[in-house]
């Protein structure tokens, strides 16, 4: 779950325990292209302040002037773009779809619930019963996505991306500031007292013992990233022979050209083929010049957030953060 939903979900809590009535906003359906993928949340108080985001600011504005034609317990749709004029309006792109389920009477214990759930560290399937209103949950997996059926909404909350980050460095503190607000659940393992230490990114959970073991106790799969930024070939390398082997969708190392060079070399020393080394990225990062620990922690996430959508970025050859890292 993305700390801008989460952030959603907090308000109307405090909103809702405060005595005040509170519109929960989901996006349900999305057809063609659109501002915000289905399960975007926004929150509306009844004198009328919004959190979050369904679209890109005009569907909010109209759902606000409208909240007081929604009421009762019994969740409603409405619809967006449908026509030309619409998507104009609204500030949809060509042929762009949306479809947002309004709640008018969300009760504080299932606020409560939901943020149970994902202060856990859960994935977890909302059901909204179309008629009365209610929610259940279930367990859900990283890949399920929003469903609706004539009965029933779905939309799935929590971490849907892990990532395990590898020497409690300064670049790893802003790592796991950054990687939280785009929807990963960010570890971290150091064996090295004085850098646990001074760790102080909030959020980020620890793994004890050396990086393999940490590695192998993550469990990485197919919404998995291993990062390696502690500095210490030692540490790094440990960590990257078990990480080049797992399914992890993305792993790096933060290096220069030289030291990655090197590193491969190491590598190739071990039981690693040819295709698992090729799997590694390093220099980690977009090339932007990067010089201080939160650029490079930026072009690290522009690079991983990229892969993540599919999107393939040309990097060109020694950018500043590579050559200095």
């Amino acid at each position: 779950m993305q700390s801008l939903d989460l952030d959603v979900l907090e308000h109307a809590l405090e909103w809702r325990r405060g005595g005040r009535r509170v519109w929960l906003l989901t996006v349900a359906q999305t057809f063609g292209a659109s501002p915000r993928p289905p399960g975007s949340l926004a929150a509306i108080r009844d004198d009328g302040i919004l959190v979050g985001s369904v679209s890109g600011g005009c569907i909010e504005d109209d759902l606000v002037a409208r909240r007081g034609e929604y009421s009762g317990r019994k969740p409603q749709f409405a619809a967006y773009g449908v026509t030309a004029e619409e998507a104009r309006r609204f500030g949809l792109p060509c042929g762009g779809e949306l479809e947002v389920i309004i709640e008018p009477d969300v009760q504080a214990a299932e606020f409560e619930a939901l943020l149970g759930h994902v202060g856990a560290g859960r994935i977890v399937a909302r059901r909204v019963d179309l008629e009365s209103g209610a929610w259940s949950f279930a367990a859900a997996q990283p890949t399920d996505e929003c469903a609706r059926t004539e009965t029933q909404f779905t939309s799935v909350h929590g971490p849907r991306w892990r990532m395990l980050v590898i020497g409690a460095s300064e670049i790893a503190h802003y790592l796991a500031e950054v990687a939280s607000t785009v929807d990963f659940q960010v570890f971290v393992c150091d064996p090295r007292e004085e850098y646990r230490s001074a760790w102080r990114a909030r959020g980020a959970q620890w793994i004890d013992g050396m990086p393999d073991d940490a590695v192998l106790a993550f469990r990485p799969d197919g919404h998995s990233v291993i990062l390696t930024v502690s500095h210490d070939p030692k540490l790094d390398d440990m960590a990257l022979l078990e990480a080049l082997k797992s399914e992890a969708f993305y792993v790096g190392a933060v290096g220069s050209s030289r030291t990655s060079a090197e590193r491969r070399k190491r590598l190739a020393d071990f039981d690693l083929s040819a295709q698992e080394i090729a799997r590694l990225r390093g220099p980690v990062g977009l090339s932007i010049g990067s010089r201080t620990p939160p650029e490079i922690a930026l072009s690290i996430l522009a690079d991983l957030v990229a892969t993540r959508n599919g999107i393939v970025l040309e990097k060109s050859a020694g950018d500043t953060q590579r050559k200095r890292a």
